[in-house]
């Protein structure tokens, strides 16, 4: 509706897994199953993809902004010092991890004194921020097993075989990938620009809209 109000002539609809896969020219039209997992800024997409179609497919809200409220309950919680929601971006991109690496990284935040009210600055950890992601990254670690559970046997083979591809803003948190294949058992692909993805396929649909139609 926003789109026809603006002005264009013909709005076509895509799901955003399904874009991204087009963006990573994955082969959408053959009988294979390729996964693909979008972790935006306000949900996740899980999509299973084969013959043009999303054939198991689930939507939650456990994406960066969630993140970033888990930075800044866990800080407040922690520290006793109140941030906001740059703050916390900062922080995740900067220092963010959801798998222990081999070196440690810290960080330096400011933030308001919940008990005297003034400013104050405290160093934080990766362990930290990994601790405040802990509940987030379950839930959405058990959505994708849920999917994977209910995806036809035949599909799962190849997803199993080709792997999972990742793309959006969450891709980039340092060791998601690691911590999936841990849990998963199963091959992880990040693509190497996760944060345009979903923009190149549609772009790539809008060149050919005849071979993309159904």
């Amino acid at each position: 509706d926003a789109a026809k109000s603006a002005g264009a002539g013909v709005v076509h609809i895509v799901e955003e897994p399904m874009a991204a896969a087009i963006g990573m020219r994955l082969p959408i039209h053959d009988p294979v199953g390729s996964m693909v997992i979008d972790i935006g800024g306000g949900t996740t997409d899980i999509a299973v993809i084969s013959l043009c179609g999303i054939v198991r497919g689930k939507n939650l809200k456990i994406a960066g902004d969630r993140f970033n409220k888990d930075i800044i309950s866990y800080i407040r919680n922690q520290f006793k010092i109140l941030i906001g929601e740059k703050t916390a971006e900062d922080i995740k991109i900067a220092i963010g991890a959801v798998y222990p690496g081999k070196n440690s990284m810290e960080a330096s935040i400011r933030g308001r004194d919940l008990i005297t009210g003034l400013p104050r600055e405290v160093i934080v950890t990766d362990s930290d921020i990994r601790e405040a992601f802990s509940s987030s990254i379950d839930s959405l670690v058990e959505s994708i097993k849920e999917v994977l559970e209910i995806t036809p046997p035949e599909i799962l083979s190849d997803i199993m075989h080709r792997g999972i591809y990742l793309v959006g803003g969450g891709a980039l948190i340092k060791g998601i990938g690691d911590l999936l294949i841990e849990n998963l058992k199963i091959p992880i692909h990040i693509d190497d620009d996760p944060l345009t993805a979903v923009a190149r396929g549609a772009g790539i649909i809008l060149e050919d809209l005849k071979k993309y139609e159904e």
